[in-house]
């Protein structure tokens, strides 16, 4: 018998390329594309003081606080004229009856500078701002500089209200020039509200802030009564006596009769803001939100 062959193997058959898919065919948008008819600009300090401006005139605590303020002011200050005579304006402008009001409306102004910034951070919408305008220095600044603008316009007009009306109750008498009071009292309570603006940004509490800054008012007032009675801390208190807002006010008024009419309290208080103001931005840039 024959001895069989092992099978010879076969080469492989070559096998055919598989089909190309064809590559889809995207369809394109009919026509022209869409282009927006909102022009695209470079956003700046312009549009956050327009958006600013429109938030503070929006609100109802603007109208509330800024509402009592003129009453305090303006109701107070006639009230006061009514009640003088000719004799007591030989000597002091005739803007004083507007101090006593200020001195109850300055609270108005300390709590609508708080208000300003602390409410956006209650609510939440500190985020929809910071979103719309990521740089932050931006928008505290057109806060400082809308609020600073609107409560020293309406302060101004308020005094300068008072001051004509006690000077046509009193034609007769030639009172002390009292322009000047009008726009240093204006000033100072402004700069307390900007004060106020710049605390309520570091604590970002609305009643925290309005607390800290009532006791930045009312303990300087209070507090010289007690430290007079000790020699060791008599100079303190008179300081204290000195540069606390009521008699601050009371020196820019012409009460006191001394040379210098309050500026050196006013150069203080800017002082003090300005230093708040620093510290308000830092934090804002350091801080997360």
């Amino acid at each position: 018998m024959s001895t069989p062959q092992p099978p010879v193997p076969q080469p492989p058959v070559p096998q055919p390329p598989a089909p190309q898919q064809p590559a889809p065919q995207w369809q394109g948008a009919p026509g022209v594309s869409y282009t927006s008819p909102i022009p695209v600009v470079r956003t700046h300090l312009g549009h956050a003081l327009a958006s600013e401006w429109t938030k503070i005139k929006s609100v109802r605590s603007t109208m509330w606080t800024l509402g009592i303020f003129l009453v305090l002011v303006v109701g107070i200050g006639f009230l006061v004229a009514t009640q003088t005579d000719d004799a007591s304006f030989t000597d002091v402008p005739f803007t004083i009856p507007a101090f006593f009001g200020l001195v109850l409306g300055q609270i108005c102004l300390i709590t609508l500078g708080v208000l300003v910034v602390s409410s956006e951070y209650g609510t939440g919408m500190i985020r929809t701002t910071f979103t719309a305008s990521p740089q932050r220095h931006r928008v505290l600044t057109a806060k400082l500089l809308i609020f600073f603008a609107v409560a020293f316009v309406v302060s101004a007009v308020a005094i300068g209200v008072v001051g004509l009306f006690t000077q046509s109750l009193h034609s007769d008498t030639t009172g002390n020039e009292w322009g000047g009071t009008v726009l240093k009292g204006a000033l100072y309570v402004s700069l307390l509200g900007v004060l106020s603006l710049a605390v309520g940004s570091m604590l970002r509490h609305s009643a925290g802030a309005i607390t800290a800054m009532l006791g930045l008012v009312l303990v300087p007032a209070i507090l010289p009564a007690f430290l007079l009675f000790s020699d060791s801390m008599r100079k303190i208190g008179e300081k204290m006596l000195d540069y606390n807002a009521p008699n601050s006010l009371a020196k820019i008024f012409g009460l006191d009769n001394e040379a210098g009419g309050g500026n050196a309290q006013l150069g203080l208080l800017a002082g003090v803001t300005a230093a708040a103001i620093v510290g308000a931005f830092v934090l804002l840039e350091r801080r997360d939100v």
